[in-house]
């Protein structure tokens, strides 16, 4: 095997790697969900209201537009102070 098969071959290998890699991450992203009204006070991952950067920003616990990556399937289960978690933005 010459110089540049071993190269070929090791980047192909290296390039299906990779691939498997990111389709594992997407089908990971792909399992999770928003849930509103769940994070602590300066843990959510996004959304908290006009005014705000992003992540970080809920003021208070369980802030009801704020959100949190939780897995699919899981916050309507998720119970807080003030009920449930949702899959929408609360009114608090």
């Amino acid at each position: 095997m010459t110089m540049i098969d071993k190269s070929l071959t090791l980047s192909a290998a290296l390039a299906a790697g990779l691939t498997l890699a990111a389709a594992a991450t997407a089908q990971a992203e792909g399992a999770m969900e928003k849930c509103y009204g769940v994070a602590m006070a300066g843990q959510n991952d996004c959304a908290a209201g006009p005014g705000t950067t992003c992540a970080g920003t809920a003021t208070m616990d369980y802030q009801g537009n704020a959100w949190k990556l939780v897995p699919a399937g899981t916050c309507t289960t998720i119970k807080t102070p003030h009920g449930m978690g949702s899959l929408e933005p609360m009114k608090m």
